[in-house]
């Protein structure tokens, strides 16, 4: 069911303009099944990108995230060099996730669902993504900044992404389904 838009909310006034996101405080996570039994959790260390908001609805906003595949980063090295290989993410062949905003709407306080293409290895899938607002501060230095967070289940063999290996018990080593997970700061650019 999609939720419906409601026109008549409108952003505070400090959401105007251009924000970057910060990747020192900002994280693109996963988790997934690991032989049917454990959670192996990763997440990606290179990450960028930008939302736009150029009227004073949620649904003015303009969001591009872009994400260096091979950032991966499960703590284990050689887990990592396979995820970086030809049986996951390819990324001497596709070096970027990417996610670009089609719709966003605000379905409670502080709640939203951003909707857009999510590219992964040259796959493009329309997908929504709840996200909450955590806070709107300016830091020490006089930087606004936004918080943001929230998380999406995926289908990896959607985006091509099928690699596996069957275990006795007729389990797969490897889940299908992962859960992405968004921890985003973002800082305004400062104009002229």
């Amino acid at each position: 069911m999609t939720p419906e838009r409601n026109s008549t909310v409108t952003l505070h006034p400090d959401f105007a303009g251009t924000w970057d996101i910060d990747p020192a405080h900002s994280r693109i996570g996963f988790q997934s099944r690991h032989a049917m039994v454990a959670k192996v959790r990763g997440a990606f260390n290179s990450v960028t990108g930008s939302v736009r908001f150029d009227g004073d609805a949620p649904s003015d906003a303009a969001i591009e995230v872009r994400v260096d595949m091979a950032s991966v980063d499960t703590r284990n090295a050689d887990r990592d060099q396979h995820l970086r290989g030809a049986d996951f993410f390819d990324v001497e062949t596709y070096p970027e996730m990417v996610f670009v905003s089609t719709a966003v709407d605000e379905v409670e306080e502080n709640s939203f669902i951003v909707t857009g293409d999510l590219t992964i290895r040259d796959v493009t899938r329309h997908i929504s993504i709840p996200l909450e607002m955590l806070g709107l501060e300016t830091d020490p230095f006089g930087q606004q900044r936004a918080g943001f967070e929230g998380s999406r289940r995926i289908d990896r063999k959607e985006f091509g992404v099928s690699w596996n290996t069957p275990l006795d018990s007729g389990g797969v080593l490897v889940s299908d389904k992962v859960t992405l997970e968004f921890e985003l700061s973002l800082v305004k650019r400062r104009e002229g």
